[in-house]
C-alpha cells in the first residue's frame, strides 16, 4: 500500500464531520435498521440507503470496515501480481465510496467510476471523495446505476463488488458476476465472512473461472474450493481502529473492532497465488506455531512449526490469518511438520 493517502486515518477524519447536526436518536435509528438489513437474509431490489440520515450513518458504521476488508483483498492481488497497477476502475455498488479508497490507497492515480443506485450515497460520496484530498478519488465519476440484472459495463483493469452480492437475488448475482468477469482485467469480490457470504463468495468464484479468469487470492490455486459444503466455511479477519464517532454510532467502547469478511480475487492476467494461506488465527505454544493452511497440493492441511525450525519458527510467529505461507524469505527453509 502506499504510504500516502488516502489510509483508514484519513477516512475517519473525512467522516468526522457527518453526525453534525443529525439528532443521536435519528443517527441510532438508522444504524439499527441498516444492521437488521445487513444481517438479514432477504436479499432486496429496492435501495437500503434513502436519504441523507441514512447515508450518514451507514458512513459512520460500515465505511472503515469496508474500507480494511476490501485493502486486505487489494493486499493478497498486489502480492499476487506486484507488478501491475490498474489504470481505470470500476466499483460497482460503491456506494459511499469505501472501496475506492481502499484502491486509490494501493495504486497512484486509477480513474474511477463508482456506480450505485442509492443517489443520496452518491453525492455523500462525491463529499467524502472531495475532502480526502485524493487527486483520484477528487477526480472519480460517480454514476447512477441499477444494480443487478442486465447491467452493462465498459471494460476497467479493476473491478470491485463489495458487500453487494447479499443484497440481489440470486439470477441477478449470476449476472452481475458474469458482466464483471467479461468487462474486467482483474475482479476482486468481497461479502461477509458469514457462511452464507462465502456460499456467495464460491458462487462467484465457480463463475469468475468458468469465464476464463485465474484465481489469483485467497486461494492458493483455480481448482475446486476443498472445504466440503456444509462444513466449514472460509473466512478472513481485518482490525478495525474505531474513532470516537465510530464508537458513538455503533455503541461500543472499545478503541478497535474485527471485521470478517470472504473474497475472491481473479485475474486475466499473469498472477502468482500465494503456495498456501493460512485459514484460521494462528495458535502460538510454547516453542511451536500450529497453522491451519489451505495449499496449493494437499488441500488443507495443519502444520506445526517449532523452534527446530529456525527462520520458519521465528516467521510463523509473525504471522496474522490470511497471510501467505511460507512468507518470503523462508522458502528453502524446513519444512514444518503436517
Amino acid at each position: 500500500m502506499n504510504a500516502t493517502l488516502p489510509t483508514a486515518q484519513s477516512l475517519r477524519a473525512a467522516l468526522a464531520g457527518l453526525l453534525d447536526g443529525l439528532p443521536p436518536k435519528q443517527a441510532a435509528q438508522a444504524v439499527d435498521r441498516l444492521i437488521a438489513s445487513y444481517r438479514g437474509e432477504t436479499p432486496t431490489n429496492a435501495p437500503i440507503l434513502r436519504d441523507r440520515s441514512d447515508v450518514v450513518a451507514y458512513a459512520a458504521y460500515r465505511m472503515p470496515a469496508t474500507f480494511e476488508a476490501v485493502r486486505s483483498a487489494l493486499d493478497a492481488l498486489v502480492e499476487a501480481a506486484p507488478g501491475w497497477a490498474p489504470a481505470t476502475h470500476t466499483d460497482i455498488g460503491g456506494g459511499t465510496g469505501a472501496a475506492s479508497w481502499a484502491v486509490a490507497g494501493a495504486w497512484e492515480g486509477p480513474a474511477t467510476t463508482v456506480l450505485d443506485w442509492a443517489e443520496p450515497a452518491l453525492a455523500l460520496g462525491r463529499e467524502l471523495a472531495e475532502a480526502s484530498g485524493v487527486p483520484s478519488l477528487r477526480a472519480a465519476r460517480w454514476e447512477r446505476a441499477r444494480i443487478g440484472a442486465a447491467l452493462e459495463l465498459a471494460p476497467a483493469d479493476l473491478i470491485t463488488v463489495s458487500y453487494v452480492l447479499k443484497e440481489l437475488p440470486a439470477a441477478a448475482r449470476t449476472e452481475l458476476v458474469d458482466a464483471a468477469a467479461g468487462a474486467g482485467q482483474a475482479v476482486v469480490i468481497v461479502e461477509p465472512g458469514t457462511p452464507d457470504g462465502y456460499a456467495r463468495i464460491i458462487e462467484a468464484r465457480d463463475r469468475l473461472t468458468a469465464a476464463g479468469l485465474r484465481i489469483a487470492a485467497p486461494c492458493p490455486h483455480s481448482d475446486a474450493c476443498p472445504i466440503a459444503p456444509g462444513t466449514d466455511w472460509c473466512h478472513f479477519s481485518a482490525r478495525v481502529s474505531r474513532s470516537s464517532l465510530h464508537r458513538q454510532v455503533k455503541g461500543g467502547s472499545l478503541s478497535h473492532e474485527d471485521e470478517k469478511f470472504s473474497y475472491v480475487v481473479g485475474t486475466r492476467f499473469p498472477a502468482a497465488p500465494a503456495p498456501a494461506r493460512i485459514t484460521r488465527k494462528p495458535q502460538i505454544r510454547k516453542g511451536l506455531v500450529q497453522l491451519e493452511l489451505c495449499t496449493r497440493d494437499e488441500g488443507l492441511a495443519r502444520a506445526t512449526v517449532s523452534k527446530r525450525h529456525g527462520a520458519l519458527y521465528r516467521a510463523a510467529r509473525d504471522v496474522a490469518w490470511g497471510d501467505p505461507w511460507p512468507p518470503e524469505g523462508t522458502e528453502g527453509a524446513e519444512k514444518a511438520e503436517g
